[in-house]
């Protein structure tokens, strides 16, 4: 699955990973609010990845299929922190 990644202006090291650019409509309004303007970082296909830096690419694939995006948080943050 290709993908492509996203940071937000407020949240250091958020990460946003979504299908396409149109895919970040379907993100919900508190996170698009609390993240802040979305900057694109990079293009990957997690098929070819074995691991990311801070996520497993199943759950990344997971994460996109089922909601239209994954959500990578800073190392120790809780989930609902952004």
């Amino acid at each position: 699955m290709k993908c492509e990644i996203y940071k937000g202006a407020r949240k250091e090291d958020t990460y946003l990973f979504v299908e396409n650019e149109q895919a970040l409509q379907s993100v919900p309004p508190i996170i698009q609010k609390q993240m802040g303007e979305f900057q694109w970082v990079m293009a990957i296909d997690l098929a070819e990845r074995k691991a990311l830096a801070a996520a497993r690419p199943e759950d990344v694939i997971e994460g996109i299929r089922r909601q239209g995006f994954y959500l990578q948080l800073p190392p120790g943050k809780e989930p609902n922190a952004c």
